[in-house]
């Protein structure tokens, strides 16, 4: 029942006033109609009158569809929202003939949704999820991605490789999560940041070599300590091999093998001395071994 009554004083604010108190609401809460704004005369004055009519107190859910009308007016788009259901969650279905309110890959009502779940949770102690959906959207939405994770987990289980799809928003990549969980043959995980979060299907017949990235860490998480990283006859960690040891050139190498600074008669490497020869080592202490370059062809 819509709650409305009348009062006065001596000007219309005044009257404003005395109605909120005696209601106990704030101005939000009510409609404010002026039935008399007051005069002054030479003896007495003629009272201000205003009608205070109580807003009937909206729901979550229809907090969230009075301000989606609002947004849509705004956004230039021809729907309109309708409260579906407010149980466990509150469902908003938008009745539009377009498909553009629907955005490339969903982003224009994956916005609306994460604006309109703002607005109805707004002083509420524990979240309420929101869906806004339009055109039977979501379930088709949902039907893909299930069909997409399993097709792609059969591919990594095929080829004994991580598969990575597209960055997809949490409720999405819970739909793939949920898929996936009780598949034997794979495991799910989530990587990156928001926005560009994506899933990775992980197979378990995948070789330990193709766990580790370039760094030697584990893609499963594990991390650059696991005793399975490394290799006995390579060191610590991986194939990687030692680096050379360069040799000095011995005594009566020529000044072409290289560069220097001295243009004096002895041009030889002496022990313990500077004998001004920097650079890279050219020559040979095996005679007639050489190195060729693959052409392109022969690679």
């Amino acid at each position: 029942m819509v709650r409305q009554e009348e009062f006065s004083g001596k000007t219309v604010e005044e009257a404003v006033e005395t109605g909120l108190g005696e209601l106990g609401v704030t101005r939000e809460e009510v409609e404010i109609e002026v039935l008399d704004e007051g005069k002054k005369k030479l003896f007495g004055s003629v009272p201000a009158r205003v009608k205070i009519t109580v807003k009937p107190k909206l729901t979550d859910g229809e907090r969230a569809v009075e301000f989606l009308k609002g947004l849509l007016i705004h956004l230039e788009i021809e729907a309109v929202p309708e409260l579906k259901d407010e149980g466990e969650k509150i469902v908003i279905d938008l009745q539009s003939s377009g498909k553009g309110i629907i955005g490339r890959r969903g982003e224009m009502i994956d916005a609306i949704q994460t604006l309109a779940g703002a607005v109805a949770n707004t002083g509420r102690k524990d979240y309420k999820r929101v869906v806004v959906d339009c055109g039977n959207y979501r379930e088709d939405r949902e039907e893909t991605l299930k069909r997409v994770a399993e097709k792609l987990a059969a591919k990594a289980v095929r080829l004994g490789k991580r598969v990575r799809l597209e960055p997809m928003n949490p409720y999405e990549r819970r739909i793939i999560h949920s898929t996936l969980v009780n598949d034997p043959n794979v495991t799910t995980k989530s990587e990156g940041k928001e926005p560009a979060r994506f899933v990775v299907i992980i197979p378990n017949n995948m070789r330990e070599r193709d766990r580790r990235d370039r760094y030697g860490k584990d893609r499963g998480g594990r991390g650059y300590g696991d005793k399975r990283g490394r290799d006995r006859d390579h060191g610590k960690y991986g194939d990687r091999e030692r680096y050379p040891k360069r040799e000095l050139p011995t005594e009566g190498t020529p000044e072409s093998s290289g560069t220097s600074f001295n243009r004096g008669g002895n041009s030889g490497y002496k022990k313990g001395g500077f004998s001004g020869f920097f650079g890279t080592y050219l020559g040979n202490s095996r005679d007639e071994e050489t190195t060729e370059t693959p052409s392109p062809d022969e690679e």
